[in-house]
């Protein structure tokens, strides 16, 4: 049974008397000076117990989103109270750790972008239709929907070491085949090369927060998740800008465009073979010791009786995780094509701009990138997941109304900042939906929920695209972008229906308020299954921390 169900099953209908919490799950860890991440198993089971005291349960009620922020200092120090707590610490490594993903993942969205913001120079080269140029951008989104749930598994399983090696080295070497197929008659070896690259990006896109769970503590974990999200979006924007400066149009003389395209495909080549190397020596699992009571609880390695399927099974059955999936597929299609297409938009309404299509899509990319990291600062300082995130939504919509009928006013300068503030909002609820997906689907996997918000993405992109790129080509940009405004219009109605429960910092809450104690208990594997949610039990007394619904 998914957590979220069973604690709607179980809320007690007086608000004002909260129940106790009990979350009690298998771990690795020691209660004290662990090193290292002993053999799971090795160790006695134990159970986090949260019990509220009676003086409190007169006062409390249920808070909401404005009572929802951390308190200062929370969660960098283990102490005590009553018993011996779960032993938390922040790493210096950590920042290694996110700067070399950040990277690596920066060359992957890079290589997605490089063709499409200069399609008609690979058009003469190669002698292609556009709609083909086109296929090697969408070619990262549909290779993406069916090795999701494979790479997914592959991240629960064997951690993020592995997947982190798979994505860095598959981009290594996608970048390197694109080096031997600078000649016009190779176009089917670039294509080959480029579901090479976007096979790595299944092992990237996935990753930020896992990556921001496992390794920072909770009063830096969203924006950790920001940062990771950024680094992929500053790829999109150097590939906005790199691609028109290194291969200008020079149709007349072909040589020299295989001559500006080979300095590009080898100088990827070359920055993604260092960052492979700092992959394997950087990037590790996990920390020997959690950074957080949140992560604390849950055990370093999957319990036997852990389901991948299953764990899928509780997500579908989430609302509120469904809702999200919808809304974030919709905002991030439309962004993909935007970009995807944002080359042939700006032809359509300025000739020769070929150069300023790809900083017009910088301006979009960097702004967003500001939004990202500001939206995850505010997170942390506030917790509140629904009302940030319906807002951004809303002010996306509206971004996206004001570039769609201002782009043909033959004024190139509003159109820079009208794609500056689209980008600011519509990129910048990236890393929102991937937050918030976590703290409505706590204890799952981080990957998991990550990884399918990224599938219905890539789904919508998909989608959206091939509409909007036939709408363009057949009746101008106008109807592509209004199609585009309706759909994401549905998208502010659903997010608006999403229920929110803070669950994950719900347990941090609980454990920086002194009272979230380890302690040994008797649980047999035999335990009763409606008390277990796929290796996690949770007792039916929790009382989830609920946001304002609007």
């Amino acid at each position: 049974m998914v957590a979220g169900e069973l604690v709607q099953e179980h809320l007690r209908a007086d608000t004002g008397a909260p129940d106790d919490i009990t979350v009690g799950r298998k771990t690795t860890l020691e209660l004290e000076g662990a090193a290292a991440d002993p053999p799971y198993g090795a160790v006695p089971t134990y159970e986090a117990t949260y019990t509220q005291p009676e003086s409190e349960k007169e006062k409390e009620v249920q808070p909401d989103e404005r009572e929802a922020m951390l308190p200062n200092g929370g969660g960098e120090e283990a102490e005590e109270k009553e018993g011996k707590m779960l032993e938390t610490r922040l790493y210096w490594r950590r920042f290694a750790v996110l700067t070399v993903f950040s990277l690596y993942s920066l060359v992957n969205a890079f290589q997605w972008i490089q063709y499409s913001i200069i399609t008609n120079v690979f058009m003469q080269y190669y002698g292609v239709s556009s709609d083909k140029v086109d296929w090697l951008s969408i070619v990262y989104m549909v290779a993406y929907v069916p090795l999701i749930f494979p790479a997914t598994w592959l991240l629960d399983r064997k951690g993020l070491r592995l997947t982190a090696l798979l994505g860095a080295g598959l981009n290594c070497a996608g970048a390197w085949l694109k080096c031997a197929s600078v000649s016009p008659e190779l176009f089917g070896v670039t294509v080959t090369a480029q579901v090479i690259c976007s096979v790595a990006q299944v092992f990237i896109l996935g990753l930020p927060s896992r990556v921001a769970s496992v390794w920072f503590g909770p009063r830096e974990v969203s924006t950790a998740c920001a940062t990771a999200v950024l680094g992929n979006q500053l790829g999109t924007a150097i590939g906005f800008l790199l691609p028109p400066i290194l291969v200008p149009t020079t149709a007349d003389d072909v040589e020299l465009t295989g001559r500006n395209i080979s300095i590009m495909f080898y100088g990827t080549a070359a920055v993604s073979t260092v960052l492979l190397i700092l992959t394997v020596i950087v990037i590790k699992d996990r920390p020997p010791l959690p950074p957080s009571h949140a992560q604390a609880i849950l055990p370093d390695t999957p319990p036997e009786d852990y389901s991948y399927r299953q764990s899928i099974l509780n997500l579908a059955r989430n609302k509120a995780f469904v809702l999200l999936l919808i809304s974030y597929g919709i905002m991030t299609g439309s962004f993909y094509s935007v970009s995807t297409l944002l080359n042939q938009m700006i032809m359509a309404c300025y000739e020769n701009q070929e150069l300023n299509a790809g900083k017009i899509g910088l301006t979009l990319v960097v702004a967003g990138m500001g939004g990202s990291i500001l939206c995850g600062l505010w997170l942390d300082h506030t917790k509140t997941y629904k009302i940030t995130t319906l807002i951004v939504y809303i002010l996306s919509f509206l971004g996206m109304v004001v570039f769609t009928f201002t782009l043909d006013l033959k004024n190139i300068q509003l159109v820079f900042f009208t794609a500056g503030v689209l980008g600011f909002f519509m990129t910048g609820y990236l890393p929102l939906g991937f937050e918030f997906g976590v703290e409505i689907t706590y204890p799952e996997s981080e990957g998991t929920s990550s990884g399918l918000l990224n599938a219905f993405a890539q789904i919508f992109g998909i989608i959206f695209t091939l509409i909007q790129g036939k709408m363009t080509t057949n009746y101008g940009p106008l109807s592509g972008n209004i199609f585009l405004c309706a759909w994401i219009f549905l998208g502010i109605m659903l997010t608006a229906l999403i229920k929110s429960e803070l669950k994950r910092h719900n347990v941090n809450m609980g454990a920086n308020g002194n009272h979230l104690l380890a302690l040994p208990t008797e649980c047999p594997g035999d335990c009763p299954s409606e008390n277990k949610t796929n290796g996690v039990t949770l007792e039916p007394s929790i009382s989830f921390s609920h946001e304002t619904s609007l």
